[in-house]
């Protein structure tokens, strides 16, 4: 039986496709392995599958001041220890890297003990983690065509994301009826992330009646950001976060409203989801996610507004906009053809072990 070690945390947006590749690989008969962090989300999502999971410490590489950056470079020695000491005990053919700081020791410890690794980047441009891993990367796979022009070229594959298969499995009937909808009127979904978006919630509340004469709202609008005034309001259910019912409302709606994270962009795009991205600023973030959006925009998958130009009018116009060319959207995101992302990534670790058998 092969074994392969998945790595990645730090954000659920570095663990969801390492869960979406879960099934597949046990299909093909991989004995699993997870590493993270010893305290990150990834801890706790791995721990609703039957898979061994193992702690290690992990720092952070920032790019300004903190006083933990004194501290980390020790713990990411002592992970890098912790890391090579597990390697050498699993004795994996291969390891699967979705990114985020913990990844860096375990990509590293695999190079020394000369394990083939195969990366996954979910963004445009590699973020920081990825990048000092490139060089230890048997493969990697990445989300856009415009990531290939900063991936070695012999080692690069345009894959997608993978995506979890439950949110294929939605019930339209069961989002609705969840919602209190009827099946009469279109129905918006708003997604802020689980943390919400103060600017998007608030132009999209600003023009809630407007909205409500055409469509029903879902709004996933953030912990602690839930408008008490509107609670009742027919055709509008706010809930601060979904997680079990997601997929039922992702198949009740007929466009979502979001941020532009890579990874639920991509769920969105495999969804064939019309949809209008409104990506962090350059404030807020190192600026994947507009780099993100603009990719999407250009492939016509979406509509796209900067948040500093968010205003209430400007977004009610892209609802107008995307209802009129609805079919335009869906039909650029079918010929997209990227729901076989899990089988893709499959097929790469897969030539990666029988590589590393091969040599062995």
């Amino acid at each position: 039986m092969r074994r392969i070690i998945l790595t990645g945390g730090g954000t659920a947006g570095h663990v969801t496709p390492n869960i979406a590749l879960i099934p597949e690989l046990q299909k093909r008969g991989y004995e699993i392995h997870y590493i993270g962090s010893k305290t990150g989300i990834e801890k706790e999502l791995i721990g609703n599958f039957d898979i061994p999971y193992y702690g290690i410490s992990s720092g952070k590489l920032r790019r300004y001041f903190d006083i933990k950056n004194f501290t980390d470079p020790f713990r990411i020695i002592k992970g890098y220890a912790e890391a090579d000491r597990l390697i050498k005990k699993i004795r994996p053919h291969v390891i699967f890297s979705k990114g985020g700081f913990v990844t860096v020791p375990v990509v590293k410890a695999a190079k020394r003990r000369h394990v083939p690794c195969v990366l996954h980047e979910s963004d445009i441009s590699p973020g920081l983690a990825n990048r000092l891993c490139l060089s230890a990367a048997t493969a990697i796979c990445a989300n856009f065509p415009e990531t290939l022009e900063n991936l070695p070229a012999d080692k690069a594959h345009l894959t997608g994301s993978p995506i979890r298969s439950e949110l294929f499995s939605g019930n339209r009937i069961k989002g609705l009826d969840f919602c209190g909808f009827t099946a009469n009127k279109p129905v918006i979904l708003v997604i802020g992330g689980s943390l919400g978006s103060v600017r998007v919630n608030e132009a999209v509340r600003e023009i809630l009646p407007q909205l409500l004469e055409r469509y029903q709202i879902i709004h996933l609008c953030g912990k602690g950001k839930v408008d008490e005034s509107l609670q009742g309001t027919e055709g509008y259910a706010q809930y601060e976060y979904i997680q079990k019912e997601l997929c039922d409302l992702l198949d009740a709606a007929d466009m979502v409203i979001s941020r532009a994270g890579a990874n639920a962009i991509c769920e969105l795009l495999a969804l064939h989801k019309p949809n209008i991205l409104i990506p962090l600023s350059l404030e807020a973030s190192r600026g994947d996610q507009i780099l993100n959006a603009a990719s999407f925009e250009k492939q016509g998958f979406s509509c796209v507004i900067r948040e500093e130009e968010l205003t209430s009018e400007r977004l009610l116009e892209a609802v107008r906009r995307v209802d009129e060319n609805k079919q335009e959207y869906v039909a650029a995101m079918e010929a997209s053809n990227q729901r076989d992302a899990v089988i893709r990534v499959a097929d790469i670790i897969d030539a990666t072990a029988l590589s590393e058998e091969a040599a062995g």
